[in-house]
């Protein structure tokens, strides 16, 4: 089982929001109480926080997977839904986080540092919230949002001073054992050290650390040995000290040959664009300041050995050091030697400064856009897409179960101008129109017939009467039903004005008057 991970890929999802709850309320001798539906509780975020216990991404190994509490729905009684706790996931200090594709998100360096990787979904209104003085007592709520989901690679980089580096069996373990409270595991063989290893040194006043990186090899910034794995550690380095094996029983190896395959090794491996300097250079590896120390000067040939290699390592500009890790001969030249490389480094560290952002009193630039109407062709066929973050929130908070959420639904985009936007875009009716993006959209074919003002229609909670027949007609086909209805009543008034003219409205009075009049004098001669 893995012990030590540095690199994992992990799925983190926010909570979900709660749903808003539809509620009247209802006492004794209080009929008409009113809406008393609370909103849901917005889900739970997903942090990843710098931990100072944490040394290690195995929790990750072991369980990629995380997720967030989702958000309470509401209740009766104007009780709002429960908030979902956000999690928090410790991770070590230096701690890349990265998408898939390598680009860096974070670099989590210090105590503290944190990273919102997913959000959580919001809670959705109660129809409490909903209700306005025409619109007394909604029967409906809004749904809550789902939270956002994210998969992200974390790279743990080691946050030391200096890096040892060298062959197996260099010396390197005892050598942060001599100089340092760690406690590596050392041997005698080849891969001892199978992962990084970080000790704090003190020299005189000045603190720092040493990481111990596992032995390199030729190829290992091409995946060769366990180089390539803990390459990643030394990035962060202010100065490099190799470890060269005077004492190598090995016949093809001496210090000279092993100092210039780790070298090679340093300049194939290209370092992150996080580790920039202030004026966003990156230093290379090879270029960063180096000490060697000759190891094994205890042993009857590694005397001999350095004594041999020292002149050409200065002619080569190196600061060279005698010393044995494990009779600690030379070492506290050596810690201070180091020790100045630190300080330099941390002199020459420019501090940001913080940016101040200046009040603005007055906003001059121009309305903000909410959304945007695209023209796409699907099949030949006209397809208007609105794109926004009002729009695709309001299209996941409506229930289309409910024909009065639907219309609510109708009102905000039409108040929010989608309608206008389409017409000056030049869709007609019965076009398709989608809103959202393509993972989570809703296609509807536009009628822009349903008038705005659902609080107005006088229908029962959880319906709209603009609903009810689904088939209605276009603005032209009312237009022309509109005149015909025209046509037919001046047709009508023409031909009651003819018949008025020729007066037969006149002869038919006359005859009803004299025939009511010969009935009356009947009726008098029978008496």
């Amino acid at each position: 089982m893995a012990a030590f991970v540095d690199r994992v890929t992990l799925d983190v999802t926010a909570g979900n929001g709660g749903h808003g709850c539809v509620s009247i309320k209802r006492e004794k001798f209080k009929p008409l109480g009113g809406p008393d539906g609370a909103a849901g509780g917005n889900g739970g975020n997903v942090f990843l926080r710098v931990d100072p216990q944490v040394t290690t991404l195995l929790d990750f190994h072991h369980l990629p997977h995380r997720k967030a509490a989702n958000g309470e729905p509401g209740k009766g009684d104007l009780r709002p839904g429960k908030q979902g706790e956000d999690l928090i996931l410790g991770v070590p200090a230096g701690t890349v986080v990265k998408t898939k594709d390598g680009d860096i998100i974070a670099d989590l360096v210090k105590v503290g540092d944190e990273y919102r990787a997913a959000v959580g979904g919001l809670g959705g209104l109660g129809n409490a919230a909903i209700a306005s003085d025409k619109r007394k007592a909604p029967g409906f709520a809004l749904l809550g949002t789902p939270g956002t989901s994210q998969e992200v690679v974390l790279e743990l980089k080691s946050v030391a001073d200096i890096a040892l580096v060298g062959f197996p069996s260099a010396g390197k373990s005892s050598l942060i054992a001599a100089v340092s409270a760690a406690r590596p595991k050392i041997a005698d063989y080849p891969f001892t050290t199978l992962v990084p290893n970080l000790g704090v040194v003190m020299a005189g006043e000045i603190r720092f650390t040493v990481a111990d990186v596992p032995g390199l090899i030729p190829g290992a910034s091409e995946g060769k040995g366990l180089g390539h794995e803990f390459l990643r550690h030394v990035e962060r380095c202010a100065a490099i000290v190799h470890v060269l094996d005077c004492g190598s029983l090995e016949s093809d190896r001496d210090p000279i040959g092993d100092l210039e395959t780790i070298e090679a090794e340093l300049a194939a491996y290209e370092a992150d664009s996080t580790f920039a300097g202030t004026d966003g250079n990156i230093i290379p590896l090879t270029e960063r300041p180096k000490l060697v120390a000759l190891n094994k000067v205890d042993m009857p040939d590694g005397a001999d050995m350095a004594e041999f290699v020292r002149p050409e390592l200065e002619k080569r500009g190196y600061r060279v050091f005698e010393i044995s890790a494990l009779a600690r001969n030379g070492l506290r030249d050596l810690t201070f030697a180091m020790a100045e490389l630190v300080e330099k480094a941390r002199s020459e560290r420019v501090e940001e400064s913080p940016v101040v952002e200046v009040p603005m009193l007055r906003q001059r630039t121009g309305k903000k856009t909410e959304f945007v109407i695209r023209r796409e062709e699907v099949s030949n066929e006209p397809l208007w897409r609105v794109i926004g973050e009002k729009p695709e929130r309001w299209i996941v908070q409506t229930d289309f179960r409910n024909d009065e959420a639907v219309g609510y639904l109708a009102d905000r985009l039409a108040k929010l101008g989608v309608e206008n936007q389409l017409f000056r875009a030049g869709a007609k009716p019965g076009d398709a129109v989608v809103i959202g993006s393509e993972e989570n959209s809703v296609v509807f074919d536009w009628e822009p017939t349903m008038a705005a003002g659902a609080e107005l229609l006088g229908s029962r909670r959880g319906e709209d009467i603009r609903l009810e027949d689904r088939n209605r007609k276009t603005r032209e086909q009312k237009r022309a039903e509109h005149e015909d209805r025209r046509a037919a009543k001046a047709e009508a008034r023409a031909e009651l004005e003819a018949e008025r003219r020729a007066g037969i409205w006149t002869e038919s009075v006359h005859a009803k008057n004299a025939e009511r009049a010969a009935k009356d004098r009947a009726a008098e001669k029978e008496d």
